[in-house]
């Protein structure tokens, strides 16, 4: 075990380097002033985007894309993603996801548009994805066949067991429950919708997705409120940690911003490439409709349901701070260790006794499996890329619905931090393609832009 951790600790390390977190925020900069900030320009033309009609075709609607879409965007990454990204980075990494979540929406957009442009027609519906800009717009059938592939192993596998993972933990915090036991149940229910196709997986999506966030940001409100007098400090030590002027997290500044943009680019998605695939399914009237729809999920993962969490855990104090050797910087909640999703659950706690490990626990596990109903739709999407009705295509389809519900019992019962680091090599594999790639092609999202701008 010693063994694997090292050789994934070393790859997490090699993908994950300086150069991609400079490249998201980059990215994000420079869509942001070639579309000349549509994701401010356009905030009420994104609103309306959602509920569009739908246009003639297999497609699904704009409202069910940005709920499949959000259900991958939030999930365990909410919870305890910005648990980790406080516990390593401190109170100043949830600024740098907010930085990334402003600047990752017009990646969304600029990203999601060339989907529609590249889209293509399968008998399931509308599909398509990076891969097939990729191949289209670039002209590189290898490095759209290695997306694919990065895809089906990211998300049937790597990031699967991530969110199994979040859901066994606390739910053997709250319940007592074995975490094999837990794994099994949540790959029985995932695998009774997977099986249904895009249909059914976006109808489960659109109709507990929306309820499930706003349930979740209500009770948030209400732990908030009651130590709404911490606030004021709270917001300080987040914009003072984010630039090292706080002196516990002063020397883990480096830490502070890769923790806060990793946790957020895996909670939101920006630039992976995952929202594209969902985007390419829509049948719409115009692509950039469907690119600003998914720049508005980008805030309502990140600016509403992940600062909910950042802020329950900072103004009730239930935090650790650790660096990079594990040692603690400070204690909060120091019997909590490195139990990332007890820090959330006690927050509750505090205001809900004896409620928050319920509440908590019972919330992971339906941002859980809404995220791999997205996760499965993303790896399936890939497959049918890959094969495109070929012969086979349905077996391999079979393969990977068993793949990934084995990677939900794995994931389970293994460790967090190993889960972790599988599920950030995931992401940032995708993200380097993703990026790079839509960097080149940005003139065609830009020239849909302006199109629509017109009309």
């Amino acid at each position: 075990m010693l063994n694997l951790e090292k050789i994934v600790s070393q790859i997490n390390s090699l993908v994950w380097n300086p150069g991609l977190v400079v490249l998201l925020i980059a990215a994000g900069l420079y869509f942001s002033f070639r579309t000349r900030f549509v994701q401010v320009r356009r905030f009420r033309t994104m609103l309306r985007s959602l509920f569009g009609k739908k246009a003639e075709g297999k497609g699904i609607s704009s409202f069910q894309a940005f709920c499949i879409a959000l259900s991958g965007r939030v999930g365990t990454g909410n919870i305890v993603g910005v648990a980790t990204a406080i516990a390593f980075g401190g109170p100043g990494a949830v600024f740098w996801m907010w930085v990334v979540a402003f600047f990752g929406a017009s990646t969304a957009f600029v990203e999601s548009t060339l989907a529609q442009l590249y889209q293509f027609k399968h008998e399931s519906g509308y599909r398509g994805g990076p891969f097939s800009f990729i191949e289209k717009g670039l002209g590189q059938r290898w490095l759209s066949i290695a997306f694919a592939i990065i895809t089906v192993l990211a998300c049937g596998v790597f990031l699967t067991t991530v969110q199994s993972n979040g859901v066994s933990s606390a739910m053997s915090n709250a319940f007592l429950v074995n975490p094999l036991t837990s794994g099994i149940a949540l790959a029985v229910l995932l695998g009774i919708v997977v099986v249904g196709g895009v249909k059914r997986i976006a109808t489960v999506a659109s109709f507990i997705t929306p309820f499930m966030a706003l349930g979740y940001i209500i009770l948030a409100l209400v732990v908030i409120g009651c130590h709404i007098q911490d606030v004021p400090a709270v917001f300080g030590a987040i914009f003072k940690g984010a630039f090292g002027l706080n002196p516990v997290c002063g020397g883990i500044i480096g830490s502070t911003i890769a923790m806060g943009v990793k946790r957020g680019i895996f909670s939101n998605e920006a630039g992976q490439g995952t929202g594209a695939i969902v985007s390419a399914a829509t049948a719409v009237d115009h692509p950039a409709k469907q690119g600003l729809a998914q720049a508005f999920s980008v805030y309502v993962d990140t600016l509403l349901v992940c600062t909910a969490t950042a802020l329950m855990i900072l103004t009730s104090g239930t935090y650790n701070i650790l660096d990079g050797n594990g040692n603690l910087l400070f204690g909060g909640a120091p019997q909590l260790g490195n139990n990332y999703v007890g820090y959330t659950q006690s927050a509750v706690d505090t205001v809900f006794a004896g409620f928050g490990s319920q509440f908590v626990s019972v919330a992971m596990v339906f941002f859980a499996f809404t995220t791999l109903m997205a996760y499965y739709f993303y790896a399936e999407t890939s497959v049918i890329y890959l094969f495109k009705g070929k012969k086979g295509e349905k077996a391999v389809i079979r393969a990977l619905q068993f793949l990934m519900l084995g990677a939900v019992v794995f994931g389970a019962v293994r460790e967090a931090d190993v889960v972790w680091q599988l599920g950030d090599i995931g992401v940032g594999l995708m993200a380097w393609v993703t990026v790079i790639s839509i960097l080149i092609l940005c003139p065609k999202a830009i020239q849909a832009l302006k199109d629509f701008e017109k009309k």
